[in-house]
């Protein structure tokens, strides 16, 4: 019975051992399984980025530097359909705000915005002069703006010459009978001065000379300059007033040379005047300059209006608009401006592209026609139906450039962010810009050094009313926006020829547009969303054309207009937030740099 109960504890020992070990085991292979599952997960290259800045690059979770950010997860372009194109996700297209359109057939219709003034109807205006020689005694009307009426006596003259003239009229009545040719011909001579048979008879009814004679209105309408002075002596056939009939007046719009093409005879304008709020007038183009101006630029296209009431009167300012299309032009392919970036000499766009990969978007260089106010005309390098992206252009181009794939400032691809090869040297993303300035000379524009001294004016002009939109000062903004006006006036524009003249001009047109809305506002957020179009073609100028001895910082805040993102040019590297001053003043980052 002992050694049976020996057996039995000998037997149990053996099992919890195998037991013991077989538990033993499996925990480290467990072990070793869960090791290594870490291991994996340490080793996956998993690189973040912020959503607001993709130039940020970390390999751990974390702020981000610029903005504070969470970072998130950089989604893997392996596989794309093209080696060329940058992937996004679904995810980065909504946080990048990028938005996309298809490219569609269209009549090229454009508004064209048009300034000018009223002026008097030539046709309507009259000088009234004196038909006696003499000297002014008496003045019935002496101040413009006053209304005459036709046959109404506007002065009284006394004349030697009429006196004379008297004198032998009543010499020849005495010997009319024996010699009526004389007293004839003394008689017609009265009449040569515009006196009426009934006035000579009743000089010679009244036997004696009168001295003074009165000047009488050939037409009606309000004096628009008076000429003489009482007491002047003035000749036969002189000018005494200016009279108009403002019964009907002429609108003068200024017809800048790049809007030419879209203006014709007999086009119908609206417009307004200033000093008639809520009034909107309508006319039709009768007559277009066949000169240009050579100093403006500009040619004259004339309105004609009738002027009920006379609330139109002589230079009073208006703006006008005309929705005007391309005579010789039926359809064509038309895409919003904000889809195009513009190098001075390249004009691209971000085609897309949907595949079992994903989405991507591929560089394209296109060429520009006509101007639409926003959008452009695409004369060669789209198709109809295909896919572009119309908003968050930058922000796909800033992540080719982060992953070395085709972009505005590198169309060759390449590495991006760590330096540029040229000449066995490396360059800065800075200096490649540069380079860029002066690839766009070479190749492009001749720009005269006069003209980059003009435009240094503008942009100091500029700075000054960017550093009012800091400090959030809509009253000082408008006040400076007319010292850029200003400045903008004094640049020559003979001094660029060809392309650059016809690149300068369609620059202008959004220069005036802008600067003219954010000078005649008094809300800081009007003036910041018009700013914002400002600062896009100024950047575009100061590139094409070059400035003198500047240092210029192209910033970006992502923030801006509910995350849509906004830029500005500064003189100074840190930031200034122009978009939300106090309320966000260091939000933003430098894009680029251009040094002159």
């Amino acid at each position: 019975m002992k050694i049976k109960k020996i057996g039995i504890y000998i037997v149990l020992l053996l099992v919890g051992g195998f037991a013991g070990y077989l538990i033993s085991n499996s925990v480290k292979q467990d072990s070793e399984g869960n090791d290594h599952g870490q291991h994996t997960e340490v080793s996956t290259d998993q690189i973040w980025t912020c959503s607001m800045h993709p130039q940020i690059r970390k390999n751990e979770p974390g702020d981000c530097p610029i903005c504070g950010m969470d970072l998130i997860p950089l989604e893997n372009d392996a596989g794309e359909a093209n080696p060329m194109a940058v992937s996004m996700s679904a995810n980065a297209m909504k946080l990048a705000s990028v938005s996309t359109a298809k490219v569609g057939m269209a009549i090229p219709l454009k508004s064209v915005r048009l300034n000018g003034k009223i002026e008097a109807d030539e046709r309507h205006v009259y000088s009234q002069s004196s038909h006696i020689p003499g000297r002014i005694e008496k003045l019935a009307v002496n101040f413009t703006g006053e209304y005459v009426k036709k046959g109404q006596t506007i002065a009284w003259i006394y004349s030697p010459d009429l006196s004379t003239a008297q004198e032998e009229l009543m010499e020849a009545m005495k010997l009319k009978e024996s010699q009526p040719a004389l007293y004839k011909a003394a008689r017609e001579k009265l009449k040569n001065w515009k006196l009426t048979d009934a006035e000579i008879d009743e000089m010679i009814n009244a036997g004696k000379i009168r001295e003074q004679f009165p000047i009488t209105a050939d037409v009606s309408g309000y004096v628009i300059k008076k000429m003489v002075n009482l007491g002047d002596y003035i000749r036969r056939g002189e000018a005494i007033l200016e009279i108009a009939d403002l019964s009907k007046v002429w609108v003068m719009f200024d017809v800048y040379e790049s809007d030419m093409p879209w203006i014709e005879k007999g086009d119908k304008v609206s417009f307004t005047v200033a000093s008639l709020p809520g009034e909107k007038f309508t006319g039709e183009i009768s007559f277009i300059d066949l000169v240009i101006d050579p100093k403006t630029r500009v040619a004259k296209a004339r309105v004609e209006v009738n002027n009920k009431g006379l609330k139109l009167k002589p230079e009073m300012f208006v703006s006008g608009t005309i929705e005007a299309k391309l005579a010789d032009k039926a359809e064509s392919i038309v895409v919003p401006k904000t889809a195009v970036m513009w190098t001075g000499k390249r004009s691209l766009v971000y085609i897309k592209s949907t595949t079992n990969q994903g989405v991507s978007f591929l560089m394209r260089e296109v060429t520009l026609g006509q101007a639409l106010g926003d959008s452009f005309i695409v004369e060669n390098g789209l198709d109809a139906g295909e896919e572009i992206a119309v908003n968050g252009t930058f922000s796909i181009d800033a992540a080719a450039q982060l992953a070395g794939k085709p972009s505005m400032m590198n169309p060759g691809g390449g590495p991006a962010m760590t330096g540029h090869n040229h000449g066995g040297q490396t360059m800065s993303n800075a200096e490649m810009s540069q380079m860029d300035v002066k690839d766009n000379m070479k190749q492009g524009f001749e720009v005269n050094e006069a003209f980059k001294k003009q435009l240094t004016q503008v942009y100091q002009k500029y700075l000054i009313m960017k550093n009012a939109f800091v400090a959030s000062n809509a009253k000082q903004v408008s006040s400076d926006a007319k010292e850029v006006i200003e400045a903008l006036n004094k640049v020559d524009m003979n001094l660029l020829k060809g392309d650059a003249h016809m690149a300068w001009m369609e620059q202008l047109e959004v220069f005036n547009s802008t600067l003219g809305s954010i000078s005649g506002s008094t809300d800081i957020e009007t003036q910041r969303r018009e700013f914002s179009i400002l600062n896009l073609t100024f950047h575009k100028s100061i590139k094409a054309f070059g400035l003198q001895d500047e240092t210029v910082y192209y910033q970006y805040c992502p923030m801006a207009f509910s995350t849509k993102g906004a830029y500005w040019l500064s003189e100074k590297k840190n930031i200034e937030n122009p978009y939300f001053g106090d309320a966000m003043l260091k939000c933003g980052e430098t894009r680029e740099t251009l040094n002159y």
